[in-house]
């Protein structure tokens, strides 16, 4: 959840990326959110009651945000580089600025939040890869994704996925995603292809079976990279300006909407009412699509108007500590 900072093109692409992520983000957290502040509560995540987002929305999207925050993390950097004589100062305010607001989050309204934890590795992790060449950082995120996925998950495969990012911005990567169709597409049939045999023996487990701890995030980072080839596909088809009507508006201000989505489904779920585990498909469907449409009509009035959302305002203003505008020049 990044933004470009002054003077940087933004990249469309990573706009509609991030929209679409945030919207599978929001259908995977709508429960724990509704379960005061319960970490474990969610969608089934194996396939014995059919259960779709079990399959295809629980840990698929997590790994797409890990991977863009580390894709906006170096592309800060090339750009306060070619502003500041102290690049990594403007990093550090930055991480820092999103622990502040994460540890808010985390204290006020949701125990389960993740920004807390994904300022802290960028202090820990990528502000201090910065000083590594290219092909080190690329090294280090392929061994901590193999291991992370050969123990289970956790936290290694966000490590990891930070690190990916950099890596494919500083190899030049994301400046080139759209120019291709081809790549994109071959990848994503070759992902595809990984990950149907891993959702299948999902879809027979149960979530106490031994293996499913790690059936569960192979299946989901190559989900993951499904979703997100598809995407790129997709956006060089005359369906570009519809995706871009859809999930631009959430993306530009996918911080904003994020904490949000939090307030909303807190108030949405006393109406509900009943245990939220107990909610089924169609509710949580239905409690995501009222709460994207509101924030995506919010997002598209706001924009019309403003250069970026308010909280990714506050954001930038605390990351190069001056006053950026926010209304768009007349």
């Amino acid at each position: 959840m990044t933004v470009a900072s002054p003077g940087r093109p933004r990249i469309a692409a990573l706009d509609v990326v991030r929209g679409f992520a945030l919207c599978g983000i929001l259908l995977a957290n709508v429960q724990p959110i509704a379960n005061a502040g319960d970490l474990v509560v969610a969608p089934s995540m194996g396939g014995s009651d059919g259960s779709w987002l079990g399959l295809f929305v629980a840990q698929r999207f997590v790994p797409i945000f890990s991977l863009l925050f580390g894709v906006g993390f170096s592309l800060l950097l090339e750009s306060a580089a070619e502003r500041v004589t102290s690049p990594r100062l403007i990093l550090l305010r930055r991480l820092l600025a999103l622990l502040v607001i994460g540890l808010a989050h985390l204290f006020l309204l949701w125990q389960g939040e993740i920004l807390t934890a994904y300022a802290i590795i960028g202090l820990l992790v990528l502000l201090p890869s910065t000083w590594l060449p290219r092909w080190t950082v690329a090294a280090l995120a392929a061994v901590l994704i193999a291991t992370s996925l050969i123990m289970g998950g956790g936290p290694l495969l966000v490590v990891g996925l930070f690190l990916l990012g950099s890596a494919l911005t500083r190899y030049g990567v994301i400046g080139r995603m759209e120019n291709s169709t081809r790549i994109p597409a071959m990848l994503g049939l070759l992902l595809a292809a990984a990950a149907v045999p891993l959702v299948w023996v999902q879809s027979g487990l149960s979530f106490d079976d031994p293996s499913f701890r790690f059936i569960l995030p192979a299946a989901g980072l190559l989900l993951a990279g499904t979703y997100i080839c598809g995407l790129l596909v997709l956006l060089r088809t005359p369906l570009r300006s519809l995706l871009q009507a859809i999930f631009a508006p959430l993306g530009k201000m996918a911080l904003t909407n994020y904490l949000t989505a939090t307030i909303l489904v807190l108030a949405i779920s006393p109406i509900i009412g009943g245990l939220p585990n107990t909610w089924p498909s169609t509710t949580i469907v239905l409690i995501a699509g009222a709460i994207l449409t509101i924030q995506w009509l919010w997002s598209t009035l706001w924009l019309r108007r403003y250069r970026q959302g308010p909280i990714e305002w506050l954001w930038r203003w605390a990351t190069w500590a001056h006053r950026q505008p926010l209304r768009h020049a007349p």
